[in-house]
């Protein structure tokens, strides 16, 4: 319990914060889900990968996923793409 009018403030900032990034991670986890489905079905379509590294870039900016965790997600989903096409 906040004690504090600053206190309370900041309370009632990380709800809004909560919110606004679990919109955006479920947001992120739904393209990637449906990337990887795309990819694991042999489409490997410049749009297709495209699509998933802007969701993965958008979720980074927002500070949603931290960089280093934004470069793993493109790196593996390129992996993938790669031994699909081959």
């Amino acid at each position: 319990m906040a004690n504090t009018r600053s206190a309370e403030k900041q309370q009632r900032q990380a709800a809004k914060a909560t919110v606004r990034n679990r919109a955006g991670k479920s947001r992120l986890k739904s393209a990637l889900k449906k990337t990887r489905a795309s990819v694991a079905e042999g489409n490997v379509e410049a749009s297709v990968i495209s699509g998933g590294f802007s969701e993965i870039d958008k979720a980074a900016k927002k500070g949603i996923i931290k960089n280093n965790t934004a470069d793993r997600y493109k790196a593996r989903l390129a992996a993938a793409a790669k031994r699909a096409a081959k």
